[in-house]
Protein backbone atom coordinates (compact mmCIF):
# COMPACT_ATOMS: atom_id res chain seq x y z
CA UNK A 1 0.00 0.00 0.00
CA UNK A 2 1.43 3.04 -1.34
CA UNK A 3 0.33 6.30 1.26
CA UNK A 4 1.37 10.14 0.75
CA UNK A 5 -0.58 13.28 2.81
CA UNK A 6 -0.82 16.61 1.05
CA UNK A 7 -1.72 19.87 2.64
CA UNK A 8 -4.22 22.50 1.01
CA UNK A 9 -4.86 25.93 2.78
CA UNK A 10 -6.82 24.35 5.56
CA UNK A 11 -7.25 20.77 4.74
CA UNK A 12 -5.04 17.23 5.02
CA UNK A 13 -5.17 15.20 1.79
CA UNK A 14 -4.22 11.49 1.98
CA UNK A 15 -3.75 9.42 -1.02
CA UNK A 16 -3.95 5.51 -0.90
CA UNK A 17 -2.83 3.10 -4.02
CA UNK A 18 -3.85 6.19 -6.54
CA UNK A 19 -7.04 7.28 -4.56
CA UNK A 20 -7.53 10.43 -2.34
CA UNK A 21 -9.33 11.18 0.59
CA UNK A 22 -10.05 13.53 3.18
CA UNK A 23 -8.85 13.42 6.61
CA UNK A 24 -12.72 13.31 7.54
CA UNK A 25 -13.12 10.27 4.73
CA UNK A 26 -10.30 8.42 6.24
CA UNK A 27 -11.48 8.88 10.12
CA UNK A 28 -15.07 7.74 8.38
CA UNK A 29 -14.03 4.84 6.62
CA UNK A 30 -12.10 3.37 9.63
CA UNK A 31 -15.11 3.53 11.66
CA UNK A 32 -16.90 1.69 9.63
CA UNK A 33 -14.33 -0.56 8.99
CA UNK A 34 -13.97 -1.15 13.05
CA UNK A 35 -17.85 -1.09 13.97
CA UNK A 36 -20.84 -2.99 13.73
CA UNK A 37 -22.67 -0.50 12.92
CA UNK A 38 -26.50 -0.42 11.44
CA UNK A 39 -28.07 0.15 8.45
CA UNK A 40 -29.44 3.39 9.84
CA UNK A 41 -25.93 4.71 11.05
CA UNK A 42 -24.54 3.52 8.07
CA UNK A 43 -26.75 6.06 6.19
CA UNK A 44 -25.57 8.75 8.59
CA UNK A 45 -21.72 8.17 7.75
CA UNK A 46 -23.12 7.87 3.76
CA UNK A 47 -24.57 11.64 4.81
CA UNK A 48 -21.17 12.83 6.37
CA UNK A 49 -19.08 11.19 3.30
CA UNK A 50 -21.13 13.31 1.14
CA UNK A 51 -20.38 16.44 2.87
CA UNK A 52 -16.45 16.04 3.32
CA UNK A 53 -16.98 15.14 -0.80
CA UNK A 54 -18.45 18.78 -0.83
CA UNK A 55 -15.86 20.09 1.84
CA UNK A 56 -13.01 18.93 -0.17
CA UNK A 57 -13.94 20.37 -3.50
CA UNK A 58 -12.91 23.91 -1.75
CA UNK A 59 -9.28 23.39 -1.17
CA UNK A 60 -9.23 22.00 -4.86
CA UNK A 61 -9.88 24.95 -5.89
CA UNK A 62 -7.62 26.62 -4.03
CA UNK A 63 -4.66 24.44 -5.36
CA UNK A 64 -5.63 25.18 -8.69
CA UNK A 65 -5.16 28.67 -8.01
CA UNK A 66 -2.19 28.40 -5.30
CA UNK A 67 0.27 30.00 -7.78
CA UNK A 68 -1.76 33.43 -8.24
CA UNK A 69 0.16 34.26 -4.51
CA UNK A 70 3.12 34.58 -6.87
CA UNK A 71 3.23 36.76 -9.52
CA UNK A 72 6.24 35.37 -11.44
CA UNK A 73 5.79 32.72 -14.20
CA UNK A 74 7.58 29.60 -14.32
CA UNK A 75 9.85 30.68 -17.14
CA UNK A 76 10.63 33.64 -15.42
CA UNK A 77 11.75 32.05 -12.27
CA UNK A 78 13.47 29.57 -14.01
CA UNK A 79 15.22 32.53 -16.15
CA UNK A 80 15.86 34.25 -12.54
CA UNK A 81 17.93 31.29 -11.17
CA UNK A 82 19.98 31.72 -14.15
CA UNK A 83 20.62 34.49 -14.24
CA UNK A 84 21.66 34.65 -10.40
CA UNK A 85 23.76 31.60 -11.28
CA UNK A 86 25.52 33.53 -14.00
CA UNK A 87 26.63 35.96 -11.12
CA UNK A 88 27.73 33.52 -8.71
CA UNK A 89 30.07 32.00 -11.52
CA UNK A 90 31.41 35.27 -12.49
CA UNK A 91 31.77 36.63 -9.03
CA UNK A 92 29.59 39.27 -9.22
CA UNK A 93 27.40 38.11 -6.42
CA UNK A 94 24.77 40.89 -4.98
CA UNK A 95 23.82 38.78 -1.44
CA UNK A 96 20.10 40.20 -2.12
CA UNK A 97 17.44 40.22 0.71
CA UNK A 98 19.75 39.27 3.55
CA UNK A 99 19.66 42.74 5.77
CA UNK A 100 17.88 43.18 9.02
CA UNK A 101 14.77 44.72 7.41
CA UNK A 102 14.39 41.28 5.04
CA UNK A 103 14.20 39.81 8.40
CA UNK A 104 11.36 41.39 9.51
CA UNK A 105 9.72 41.35 6.53
CA UNK A 106 9.59 37.46 5.98
CA UNK A 107 9.12 36.99 9.81
CA UNK A 108 5.29 37.54 8.52
CA UNK A 109 5.02 35.38 5.61
CA UNK A 110 6.91 33.75 2.61
CA UNK A 111 6.35 33.73 -0.88
CA UNK A 112 9.52 31.64 -2.06
CA UNK A 113 9.31 31.40 -6.18
CA UNK A 114 11.34 27.96 -6.51
CA UNK A 115 11.70 25.05 -5.13
CA UNK A 116 14.88 23.69 -5.23
CA UNK A 117 15.43 19.49 -4.73
CA UNK A 118 18.86 19.03 -4.06
CA UNK A 119 21.77 17.24 -2.44
CA UNK A 120 22.81 17.68 1.14
CA UNK A 121 26.37 17.98 0.20
CA UNK A 122 27.90 21.17 1.80
CA UNK A 123 29.19 22.44 -1.76
CA UNK A 124 26.01 22.67 -3.47
CA UNK A 125 23.97 25.33 -1.36
CA UNK A 126 21.17 26.87 -3.68
CA UNK A 127 21.06 30.30 -2.18
CA UNK A 128 24.78 30.84 -2.32
CA UNK A 129 24.88 29.35 -6.35
CA UNK A 130 21.93 31.09 -7.00
CA UNK A 131 22.28 34.36 -5.46
CA UNK A 132 19.49 34.45 -3.66
CA UNK A 133 18.31 35.64 -0.73
CA UNK A 134 15.71 34.76 2.11
CA UNK A 135 12.58 33.79 1.45
CA UNK A 136 13.20 33.54 -1.98
CA UNK A 137 13.87 29.71 -2.26
CA UNK A 138 11.94 27.07 -1.03
CA UNK A 139 14.73 24.48 -0.45
CA UNK A 140 14.71 20.51 0.28
CA UNK A 141 17.99 18.37 0.87
CA UNK A 142 18.96 14.74 0.78
CA UNK A 143 21.02 13.10 0.16
CA UNK A 144 21.21 11.93 -3.91
CA UNK A 145 18.66 14.37 -4.14
CA UNK A 146 16.02 11.57 -4.28
CA UNK A 147 12.26 11.90 -4.67
CA UNK A 148 11.01 9.86 -1.38
CA UNK A 149 7.39 10.63 0.01
CA UNK A 150 8.51 13.15 2.45
CA UNK A 151 10.68 14.62 0.01
CA UNK A 152 7.73 15.25 -2.42
CA UNK A 153 5.01 15.92 0.32
CA UNK A 154 6.99 18.49 1.27
CA UNK A 155 7.19 19.90 -2.26
CA UNK A 156 3.63 19.44 -3.19
CA UNK A 157 2.95 21.81 0.55
CA UNK A 158 5.18 24.58 -1.32
CA UNK A 159 2.90 24.69 -4.49
CA UNK A 160 -0.17 24.52 -2.30
CA UNK A 161 0.93 26.64 0.54
CA UNK A 162 3.54 29.35 -1.52
CA UNK A 163 2.53 29.01 -4.70
CA UNK A 164 5.77 28.34 -6.11
CA UNK A 165 6.11 28.41 -9.97
CA UNK A 166 9.31 26.28 -10.37
CA UNK A 167 10.77 23.36 -8.85
CA UNK A 168 14.37 22.58 -9.62
CA UNK A 169 15.49 18.81 -8.97
CA UNK A 170 19.61 19.90 -8.69
CA UNK A 171 21.77 16.79 -8.75
CA UNK A 172 25.52 17.78 -9.21
CA UNK A 173 28.95 16.50 -10.18
CA UNK A 174 30.52 14.17 -8.61
CA UNK A 175 27.81 13.20 -6.18
CA UNK A 176 28.89 10.84 -3.00
CA UNK A 177 25.57 8.95 -3.17
CA UNK A 178 26.32 8.46 -6.37
CA UNK A 179 29.44 7.21 -6.09
CA UNK A 180 28.72 5.06 -3.58
CA UNK A 181 25.92 3.28 -5.03
CA UNK A 182 28.26 2.43 -7.98
CA UNK A 183 31.20 1.29 -5.66
CA UNK A 184 28.65 -1.43 -3.97
CA UNK A 185 27.06 -2.56 -7.24
CA UNK A 186 30.66 -3.18 -8.78
CA UNK A 187 31.52 -5.19 -5.72
CA UNK A 188 28.27 -6.49 -5.11
CA UNK A 189 28.29 -5.56 -1.80
CA UNK A 190 25.10 -4.12 0.13
CA UNK A 191 24.96 -0.80 1.63
CA UNK A 192 24.45 -0.66 5.40
CA UNK A 193 22.49 1.17 7.26
CA UNK A 194 19.60 3.59 6.43
CA UNK A 195 22.26 4.68 3.62
CA UNK A 196 21.04 1.73 2.28
CA UNK A 197 17.66 2.70 1.05
CA UNK A 198 19.66 5.97 -0.52
CA UNK A 199 21.25 3.38 -2.68
CA UNK A 200 18.59 1.10 -3.55
CA UNK A 201 16.52 4.26 -4.70
CA UNK A 202 19.88 5.41 -7.00
CA UNK A 203 20.91 1.71 -8.16
CA UNK A 204 18.31 1.39 -11.10
CA UNK A 205 19.46 4.87 -12.47
CA UNK A 206 23.03 3.58 -12.42
CA UNK A 207 22.04 0.38 -14.81
CA UNK A 208 20.02 3.00 -16.74
CA UNK A 209 23.47 4.77 -17.16
CA UNK A 210 25.92 1.79 -17.88
CA UNK A 211 24.79 2.11 -21.64
CA UNK A 212 25.79 5.69 -22.08
CA UNK A 213 29.38 6.97 -23.10
CA UNK A 214 31.34 9.12 -20.72
CA UNK A 215 31.70 8.68 -16.81
CA UNK A 216 29.54 6.28 -15.35
CA UNK A 217 29.34 8.07 -11.50
CA UNK A 218 27.78 11.68 -13.95
CA UNK A 219 25.61 10.13 -16.07
CA UNK A 220 23.65 8.40 -13.12
CA UNK A 221 23.88 11.61 -11.85
CA UNK A 222 22.19 13.28 -14.54
CA UNK A 223 19.76 9.70 -14.74
CA UNK A 224 18.98 10.13 -11.27
CA UNK A 225 17.83 13.72 -11.51
CA UNK A 226 15.53 13.21 -14.26
CA UNK A 227 13.99 10.38 -12.35
CA UNK A 228 13.17 12.09 -9.27
CA UNK A 229 11.25 14.91 -11.88
CA UNK A 230 9.81 12.31 -13.45
CA UNK A 231 8.54 11.22 -9.83
CA UNK A 232 7.35 14.48 -8.88
CA UNK A 233 5.11 14.74 -12.66
CA UNK A 234 3.66 12.08 -11.05
CA UNK A 235 2.05 13.46 -7.87
CA UNK A 236 -1.69 14.19 -8.41
CA UNK A 237 -0.98 17.87 -6.66
CA UNK A 238 1.79 18.95 -8.89
CA UNK A 239 0.96 17.36 -12.10
CA UNK A 240 -2.89 19.16 -11.68
CA UNK A 241 -0.47 22.44 -11.57
CA UNK A 242 2.15 21.24 -14.49
CA UNK A 243 -0.83 20.59 -16.59
CA UNK A 244 -2.58 23.64 -15.80
CA UNK A 245 0.77 25.85 -16.84
CA UNK A 246 1.35 27.05 -13.61
CA UNK A 247 4.46 24.72 -12.71
CA UNK A 248 7.17 23.50 -14.33
CA UNK A 249 9.71 20.61 -13.55
CA UNK A 250 13.20 20.81 -14.58
CA UNK A 251 16.06 18.43 -14.11
CA UNK A 252 19.86 20.26 -13.56
CA UNK A 253 23.15 19.09 -13.37
CA UNK A 254 25.80 21.44 -11.14
CA UNK A 255 29.20 21.68 -11.85
CA UNK A 256 31.81 21.27 -8.93
CA UNK A 257 34.43 22.55 -10.54
CA UNK A 258 33.30 25.58 -12.43
CA UNK A 259 30.05 26.44 -10.40
CA UNK A 260 27.76 26.60 -13.38
CA UNK A 261 24.09 24.94 -13.41
CA UNK A 262 22.94 23.65 -17.30
CA UNK A 263 19.84 21.79 -17.36
CA UNK A 264 19.27 18.61 -18.52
Amino acid sequence: MQVSVAFGKAFLYIKVNGDVYSFLQMQIMVLLCMSNISRRNMLKFSSLLAISAFVEAKPTKVLANATETNAISPDQALRRLIEGNARYTTGQLTHPRQTNERISEIAKGQKPFAVILGCSDSRVAPEILFDEGLGDLFVVRVAGNIATSDVIGSIEFAVAEFGSPLIMVLGHERCGAVKATVEALEKNINVPGYVGTIARAIAPLVETAKNLPGDLVDNTVIANANNSARRLQQSLVLSKAVKAGKVKIVPAYYDLDTGAVKLV
